[in-house]
């Protein structure tokens, strides 16, 4: 009862820190932008507020993220999992020429420690240590196949501002654990940064990498059994990280200046507080819920006469040996597939938000440099410029000598460029 007691605080606690915190790096402005105006070098057509929804909750206005008025956005709210727990948003915004972009990558996660309640989720990623923001931007980068140029500082305001988020959060909850006369669980946030680059056809492109890195260390007690046929259940002490990672690049020319973009004051994203607050109330409900209906089954449990309950307990005791067996080689599938699935995903990252945006990645064989178009087209050309494509699904149509320039048929291929297999 104690263990599911700290399980429901341990997670409503996680999501109002994650919720907490705003999604980016600026608590002044409480968005994904940062410390100082700047004039936007795309174009000046000043900002334009775009919503992402929540659909299980009728389409409530999610997040809102600002952004320039000329840039082009896609979004979408994904509900989080076993590992992920909360919903995180997935976006990219591109600039006019198609060229530089802020993407809000997936959130990922992952769990290890000791005990049975260590065991890996089918959605957590195969990681089984703790990892520093910056050792975590290294293991991401050529995952993205990126090249890791350089630590890039994170400035002083920005950390004390995601330090405090944290803080507020588990004030909040610690009058919780005290009433339960439970111990909170060990809660680390990190802010990290980093340089890469990598190669786009002739243009040779800068980005940066900027991560928070969540991480709740839970200390389960373990229990004697009273029930004979039933083992004792041991301590269990589970650590769950969760990175939320950010992407800006561009030309190497311009990525100071879309940085400037994306770190002034109001820009980028932010989870709406009405939405925030929807989404803790119905997991107080369902956590509630879950805890009633257990009470229920282990009041009628004691009610029973000791003859059915010593019957009970030895058909429970064959059935739990049948499960845990079953469990055991269920754990070891999920497991395995869920390696197998980061090394197909680990291809590129941009994969991931590609998927969620119904978008797609070509290659122009004749330069190298690589778009991304919409999915809605089989077939997509590209112009010498490399900055306009048409796109069809003609498999005989040519826009040579119909439009003007010289067009190139494009290949599909993965997120950074490699070819499907």
């Amino acid at each position: 009862m104690a263990a599911m007691r700290v399980m429901l605080v341990t997670g409503a606690a996680i999501a109002l820190a994650l919720f907490g915190c705003k999604s980016g790096s600026s608590a002044a402005a409480g968005t994904e932008g940062g410390v100082a105006g700047a004039a936007a070098p795309m174009g000046s057509g000043g900002v334009v507020k775009q919503e992402i929804v929540d659909p299980s909750f009728n389409n409530m206005n999610a997040v809102e993220v600002t952004a320039p008025a000329n840039w082009h956005f896609q979004g979408t709210l994904m509900q989080g999992g076993q590992c992920v727990g909360t919903p995180f948003p997935v976006f990219r915004v591109t600039s006019p020429d198609g060229l530089s972009a802020f993407e809000r990558e997936p959130t990922i996660g992952w769990r290890f420690g000791t005990g049975p309640m260590a065991a890996t989720q089918s959605d957590c990623v195969p990681l089984k240590t703790a990892l520093g923001g910056q050792d975590f931007l290294k293991y991401l980068a050529p995952t993205m196949k990126l090249t890791y140029v350089s630590d890039v500082a994170e400035p002083a305001a920005e950390n004390a501002a995601a330090q405090a988020g944290l803080q507020s959060a588990e004030a909040v909850y610690a009058p919780k654990y005290a009433a339960e006369h439970l111990t909170p669980p060990k809660q680390t946030r990190e802010m990290a940064r980093a340089r890469v680059s990598y190669q786009n056809g002739t243009f040779p492109m800068l980005g940066e990498l900027r991560v928070q890195l969540d991480c709740t260390e839970s200390v389960y007690a373990g229990m004697k059994s009273i029930l004979r046929g039933v083992a004792d259940r041991p301590a269990s002490d589970v650590t769950v990280c969760t990175a939320s990672t950010r992407f800006y690049y561009a030309p190497s020319a311009q990525l100071t200046s879309v940085l400037a973009v994306w770190d002034a004051p109001g820009m980028g994203a932010v989870m709406l507080m009405p939405w925030q607050q929807a989404w803790v109330n119905r997991n107080q409900q369902q956590a509630n819920a879950a805890m009633s209906q257990m009470i229920a089954s282990t009041n009628a449990a004691m009610a029973a006469s000791h003859q059915q309950f010593e019957q009970s307990m030895a058909a429970q005791n064959q059935m739990h040996q049948q499960f845990m067996a079953q469990m055991q080689a269920s754990t070891n599938a999920s497991m395995a597939n869920a390696n197998a699935s980061m090394n197909a995903q680990s291809t590129a990252a941009s994969d991931w938000v590609n998927y969620a945006l119904d978008q797609q990645t070509v290659l122009n064989p004749s330069t190298g440099q690589v778009s991304t178009v919409s999915t809605a087209s089989s077939y997509t050309w590209v112009d010498s410029t490399g900055k306009t494509s048409y796109q069809t699904n003609d498999v005989n149509a040519n826009p040579n000598g119909v439009l003007q320039g010289t067009w190139t048929k494009t290949q599909v291929v993965h997120g950074n460029g490699t070819p499907m297999n």
